[in-house]
């Protein structure tokens, strides 16, 4: 099934917006109102969903969760679906979701990271439709770093191999924690303190890799390696023979569990298609005798491909959106990083 790109967002679409897994509690409905402000301040309608409740950990029933997700994702008056953030069980809406609906229906957007992956990876790999592993609703209104974009460019970008988007690290990221929504509700600029740049972790060489892009985070990903909703190997026989790009991120496992997840996503054949490897930067902990980046270069080394680490792809704000099924051209040098994606 050839990749399918949602049609660009135009002024005036509407823009739905729901909780697949974690809601948002009483205490965060300040942000989500300057979240929504942010998209409806670009053109957009906003279109807020029941399914919204942060008083638990997850914001509805399971069938309540996976029925509104449905019926955003094939409404066609909704050209895009973000949620708020992501949470921990997004899991129980695979065996809910209606996939050959999802095929038959004209694409839509859907936005997100983090538990998102155990929706959106998925998407695009039994549908064909791209899907954007980048910012949540709640990182919206943040302004963008110079070389970056946001998924609300992406979503509107013009499509096909005339119109690469092209993104390059700002070399400063933040060091630890979030803002406090609570108290910040209206904060709009990223804390940027640290200094840092891309990693190649397996050799000290220039990296120039191409392929379609496919990935997620390393924890919600690997409960579904070896399920039929996550057969990587098959994507990239029937769209990209020539290879892919994967992307992982860790979210806050420590370094002997991520290493672990990883050895058994490899022998799942996650990475056989890769031509190279992209890891997003993590906040999650080294562990003793083990750091992240060993944990990575541990259990994906023996693919003998390029590893490159310290994206702007994972729980470290700011945030570089990558496409499920773009196109995806990386290099690295000592001088230069950059990843451009064409949605063709």
């Amino acid at each position: 099934m050839p990749v399918r790109y949602p049609r660009p967002l135009r002024p005036g679409d509407r823009v739905g917006v729901t909780s697949p897994s974690s809601g948002v509690a009483e205490e965060h409905r300040a942000r989500l109102d300057v979240a929504v402000r942010e998209v409806e301040a670009r053109g957009y309608e906003v279109e807020v969903g029941r399914c919204m409740d942060g008083a638990g950990h997850v914001s509805a029933p399971a069938a309540d969760r996976a029925a509104e997700l449905m019926a955003m994702l094939t409404d066609p008056g909704i050209r895009a679906v973000v949620p708020p953030w992501g949470g921990e069980m997004a899991i129980d809406l695979l065996p809910l979701l209606d996939w050959e609906r999802l095929r038959a229906a004209e694409p839509t957007w859907l936005v997100g990271f983090s538990d998102m992956s155990t929706l959106m990876t998925p998407l695009t790999l039994l549908t064909g439709t791209a899907t954007v592993h980048g910012n949540n609703l709640m990182d919206t209104p943040y302004r963008v770093p110079e070389g970056l974009l946001s998924w609300l460019d992406i979503a509107a970008a013009p499509q096909g191999p005339g119109h690469p988007l092209r993104q390059t690290p700002p070399h400063r990221h933040r060091s630890t924690g979030w803002d406090d929504y609570r108290t910040q509700p209206e904060v709009r600029e990223f804390t940027l303190d640290t200094p840092g740049r891309w990693t190649r972790l397996d050799a000290d060489a220039d990296v120039e890799a191409e392929g379609r892009l496919i990935g997620g985070c390393i924890e919600t990903l690997c409960n579904l390696t070896g399920t039929g909703y996550l057969d990587v190997s098959a994507f990239a026989r029937a769209e990209s023979p020539e290879g892919l790009l994967v992307y992982v991120e860790a979210g806050g496992d420590d370094a002997f569990i991520i290493g672990r997840n990883l050895h058994g996503m490899r022998m799942a054949g996650f990475f056989d298609a890769a031509n190279a490897i992209l890891v997003g930067r993590t906040p999650a902990p080294d562990a003793p005798s083990l750091t992240q980046h060993q944990a990575v270069l541990d259990a994906l080394g023996p693919l003998n491909v390029p590893i490159i680490a310290d994206v702007e792809c994972g729980h470290v704000p700011p945030y570089l959106p990558l496409v499920n099924g773009a196109h995806g051209r990386v290099v690295h040098t000592a001088t230069r990083s950059e990843l451009t994606q064409t949605l063709d």
